[in-house]
């Protein structure tokens, strides 16, 4: 296993650097490397041939020299000269967080769509650093930071990789207008979207595979999970009808992470774009987490960036069994649960259905027997609350969504 050292300038507020190493760490440890160190600097002494002063170099060297690192990660991101200064001065490969997130997310691409967006994003990441990352690429013999571009695109000229990245884009182009085909489908059926939205490895698939389990029609549906950051990077959306809820589909979304690289959120906007067209954002927490409210702000800032910060928005604090601190204030509508024991998932439940009944109509209708197919598309859009039946037909309450109430006015008692 490969060892790196983590460095990283202090150029946060309020002292988050740790916060912020210790996700490149979980980072570093999630593509199997092993993290034998870590070296800071204030600001203030940062150059601009290297990113760091001379002094904090020397200290690097040395610690290279003792410990046997094998690759060194910079926190912050580093221009292409940058990376070939400290290389030369070093002897050793250095990537960035910009990189490693690249690398993981190769790694993580499982559909067309997915192994698409991450080629562009890291497309535009070489792009501006190509002059200068000749040599530096050059040396890569392979492992971290030299799949996906590495060897094969270094050798294209500027002009061949924007002719690249077109070629890219208009493939993901075709697939993205499949995808929008269906969600305007979605919206024609007048059923709300859902859009679980959330730190990486918050419990966000777990929420999803949690509602699907209670779903009345019993789907064989689930998502992936597993204890590990960006499991997924697809979205999933799912019909779920829920006890006294209205229907409505529900969809996972990838994850966040602070200073989620620009590139990749513009190469993924297709993706995200699931958040955006949302009628409600779930946005889960992982409460046990002593950090919880700076990941509340990274989301939030990735939900601006994303144009869906102004979407109605319940927040679902999740491990509150592993904790007993109480709910921060101003955070509204909000219900704290567990996934793990179960507990609060009944005001869960109560408080989706309250959200998702906001915009419709309990309404009586009498649907004749012969009439019962339209009876079976209102219930697709609605919930029945209560049906008899006698020698004429159906009488039912159902609550309806109000833009699709006239369709079945014919049949309102």
């Amino acid at each position: 296993m490969p060892n790196a050292l983590l460095v990283g300038l202090d150029r946060f507020p309020k002292k988050r650097l740790d916060l912020y190493l210790d996700e490149l760490q979980a980072l570093a440890e999630t593509v199997g490397l092993s993290v034998v160190g870590r070296l800071t600097q204030d600001q203030k002494m940062a150059t601009a041939a290297t990113k760091f002063g001379s002094g904090k170099v020397e200290e690097m060297r040395l610690f290279i020299s003792e410990h046997a690192v094998d690759l060194i990660i910079s926190n912050d991101e580093l221009t292409g000269s940058q990376i070939r200064n400290l290389e030369d001065a070093l002897d050793i490969r250095v990537i960035d967080r910009t990189l490693l997130i690249l690398e993981l997310f190769t790694r993580r691409a499982q559909t067309k769509e997915a192994m698409l967006q991450v080629e562009i994003a890291q497309l535009r990441y070489l792009l501006p650093r190509l002059n200068s990352m000749h040599a530096s690429f050059g040396r890569q013999q392979g492992g971290i930071g030299s799949r996906g571009p590495g060897e094969k695109k270094i050798e294209l000229d500027r002009r061949k990789i924007e002719a690249e990245m077109r070629t890219l884009r208009k493939a993901l182009k075709s697939i993205v207008r499949v995808r929008q085909q269906n969600r305007r489908k979605r919206l024609k059926s007048g059923l709300k979207t859902v859009a679980v939205v959330g730190y990486t490895n918050a419990g966000k698939s777990t929420l999803v595979n949690t509602l699907i389990r209670h779903d009345k029609q019993d789907q064989d549906k689930h998502v992936v999970v597993k204890d590990q950051l960006f499991a997924t990077l697809e979205t999933a959306s799912r019909r779920i009808e829920l006890e006294h809820c209205p229907p409505f589909i529900l969809t996972d979304t990838i994850g966040f992470i602070s200073e989620l690289p620009h590139d990749l959120v513009e190469a993924f906007k297709s993706t995200l774009e699931e958040i955006r067209e949302a009628d409600l954002l779930i946005h889960v927490i992982d409460y046990a987490d002593p950090h919880y409210m700076n990941q509340i702000e990274t989301t939030r800032q990735v939900l601006e960036e994303l144009g869906a910060h102004e979407i109605e928005t319940l927040y679902v604090f999740n491990k509150t069994d592993l904790t007993h601190d109480p709910l921060p204030h101003g955070l509204t509508p909000s219900v704290n649960l567990s996934l793990k024991t179960g507990a609060g998932l009944e005001r869960l439940f109560q408080t989706l259905a309250t959200m998702l009944s906001q915009g419709s109509a309990t309404v009586v209708y009498k649907f004749p027997y012969h009439a019962h197919s339209t009876l079976h598309a209102l219930l697709r859009h609605g919930e029945l609350l209560s049906k008899t039946e006698d020698e004429t037909g159906t009488l039912c309450t159902v609550r309806v969504p109000i833009h699709i109430r006239h369709q079945y006015t014919a049949y309102e008692v």
